[in-house]
């Protein structure tokens, strides 16, 4: 079998004070490794410098929202309980995550008097259920405003630490409209007011929405990454970016859950749905042009996405310059742009 299609050979050493737990500021105080593969050259900056890097390209932002989709509550017995909203599957009906043993028929209940019914327990270890209050169906348009009433940011683990007040406004784009994420779109959290302003002058700029699940953190086990069973997202793209997407003008990709959407588009012609592209070096890049993203967790699909850009050899080349230079790994971390 070939390294690229190995997962244990998208591991990397990585010291664990250069996991970001905490933010910079202001945000684009950032690094950024800047890799032009043309040139095959690297450069060192600031994220405020990254309009000075930027060619001429249409850029794509991802406009989702990170809910505060962890929330902690009581079984019947009177047990505690926790439960992680991953996605909606319709108006009614919730893909979780449960801490704790639960059965079919199991009622969970929290603040504000809502209740989770689980309706089924899934092999991969994930629950469907139904959320009511005061004997309704609760939809999801109410119950995302019930869970920011009551819930928790989820963190990724790796953070080790509860969400905070800061986190409210640290873990969230400014440019975060569409509510159902539990993860955030983490490439886009450098920009402040001042560049985001400064990019929509130079370039034309869209958004599109992938509500990023907690899939996005799941390690690939299957030792051929081609065995790896790829979560699925809720996107959609508006007419108006299709129709730039359909035209041949570069595209720089904000992240890789954007990178995703775009490149399913392709692939599909669909602008809703759920996205479930695994893109690695066996499946590369159509569409996108330019990538700007964090650094991300070894063995897993992003840094294979990555790969499926550069090569795996040259991201683990870029990653260990990384490391040699201080960089900060991961969600609250610092970035890459390749060109």
């Amino acid at each position: 079998m070939s390294a690229e299609l190995l997962t244990a050979s998208y591991d990397y050493d990585l010291p664990g004070e250069l996991i970001a737990s905490e933010p910079v500021y202001p945000r684009d105080r950032a690094k950024l490794l800047v890799y032009d593969r043309k040139s095959d050259t690297v450069t060192h900056t600031t994220f405020r410098h990254l309009l000075d890097f930027l060619p001429e390209c249409d850029v794509f932002l991802n406009d989702t929202r990170v809910i505060k989709a962890r929330i902690f509550g009581k079984k019947e017995s009177g047990g505690k309980v926790e439960l992680l909203f991953n996605k909606s599957l319709d108006a009614y009906r919730s893909l979780v995550m449960i801490r704790g043993k639960v059965h079919e028929g199991t009622r969970l209940f929290f603040d504000e008097d809502l209740v989770a019914t689980v309706e089924r327990l899934n092999k991969d270890g994930s629950r469907v259920v139904t959320f009511s209050r005061n004997g309704e169906a609760v939809r999801f348009e109410r119950l995302v405003q019930l869970l920011d009433a009551i819930g928790h940011l989820p963190l990724p683990p790796y953070m080790q630490r509860s969400d905070r007040k800061s986190d409210e406004r640290d873990y969230q784009t400014l440019f975060a409209k569409e509510a159902g994420a539990v993860a955030a779109p983490t490439a886009s959290l450098h920009f402040t007011p001042e560049l985001i302003t400064a990019l929509k002058a130079a370039h034309p700029t869209h958004t599109l929405t992938l509500h990023v699940g907690a899939g996005t953190f799941k390690p690939v086990e299957a030792d051929n990454i081609l065995d790896h069973p790829m979560h699925s997202e809720y996107f959609h793209i508006p007419k108006e970016a299709a129709a730039v997407l359909d035209t041949s003008v570069p595209v720089l990709a904000i992240g890789t859950t954007v990178t995703r959407t775009i490149e399913y588009y392709v692939r599909t012609g669909k602008t809703e749905g759920e996205c479930d592209l695994f893109l690695n070096p066996h499946n590369p890049p159509q569409r996108v042009t330019h990538l700007l993203t964090n650094f991300h967790l070894p063995k897993s699909t992003l840094i294979m996405l990555v790969s499926a850009f550069i090569g795996r050899e040259k991201t683990l080349q870029l990653y260990k310059e990384a490391v040699a230079h201080r960089y900060r790994f991961f969600s609250y971390g610092d970035a890459m742009l390749i060109l």
